[in-house]
């Protein structure tokens, strides 16, 4: 097994969580390196968290990846370790670890945390975390075998999030919004094909975009020097996705949106 430990949560670094589990796994696993992927997760945004694992797996070397946005910590819902390619990923069974999974190849083998042996002695109802997934981590990046974790779960079992929505309109395209990043950049559900097929409704090239609470009217261009300081420009973003961004501003404030708004792309309306 790899020797890296890849972190992400959604704890912040203002409590000192990520450090009490820093802690578990150089005690269970002195030699293991530990990668803090982020630990700014919005809190319980487990579609936010997924795509940051996603974003970054394509870049690391094999390792032991541990995710924790739990909003069902303490609930029935499952602990598990996946393998994917030379990697396996820990964390809860609620669609966080499968898109970094896809990234590494795709699931092949998938396994509920049920040896209680691997964990703390004792183990807190809110803080999996500590007690259970960097308890089981650093067994795996010691050398432990992924069998060695519990039972083996069935593929198709495993939690998946919704796809999000794209709907073609009569003058546009409805998408939902799959992620805010802190500059304020909107990524939309939609990738170079959607982005292709906004010239058809584009008026000079300018699409309006609207949400419930707001609307403007944007550039389809490349990149943010594209339109002036302050100007709205709907481009494909570094992970290649269809997306809204105010040149040095913040577009989800200016559409007043968050991950699961819709944002509409239409042809620009006459004034």
């Amino acid at each position: 097994m790899p020797e890296l430990i890849a972190f992400l949560t959604d704890y912040g670094t203002r409590d000192g969580f990520p450090a009490v589990c820093h802690g578990v796994a150089a005690t269970l696993a002195p030699s293991a390196r530990i990668l803090d992927v982020s630990h700014e997760v919005p809190p319980h945004d487990v579609r936010h968290g997924a795509a940051v694992l996603a974003r970054v797996a394509e870049h690391l070397p094999p390792a032991v990846y541990v995710g924790v946005v739990d909003p069902g910590v303490g609930t029935s819902r499952r602990g598990v370790a996946l393998r994917a390619g030379p990697s396996v990923l820990v964390g809860p069974d609620n669609g966080l670890l499968l898109p970094a999974a896809d990234v590494l190849g795709g699931v092949t083998e998938a396994h509920q945390l049920t040896n209680t042996g691997l964990w703390r002695a004792s183990v807190d109802r809110t803080f999996h975390g500590r007690d259970v997934f960097m308890p089981v981590a650093a067994h795996l990046a010691r050398g432990g075998q992924l069998a060695d974790v519990g039972d083996r779960v069935p593929l198709e079992d495993l939690v998946r999030l919704p796809a999000p929505t794209r709907t073609l309109q009569a003058d546009g395209m409805a998408c939902e919004v799959t992620y805010v990043d802190r500059f304020g950049n909107v990524q939309l559900a939609g990738g170079p094909k959607e982005l292709g097929q906004l010239p058809d409704w584009a008026v000079q090239g300018e699409v309006d975009v609207e949400s419930e609470r707001a609307c403007g009217r944007a550039l389809v261009g490349a990149t943010f020097g594209d339109v002036p300081v302050g100007g709205l420009v709907v481009y494909l973003d570094s992970d290649d996705r269809l997306a809204v961004a105010v040149n040095t501003g913040d577009a989800a404030g200016r559409l007043r949106v968050r991950t699961g708004d819709v944002v509409t792309l239409r042809r620009p309306r006459v004034v």
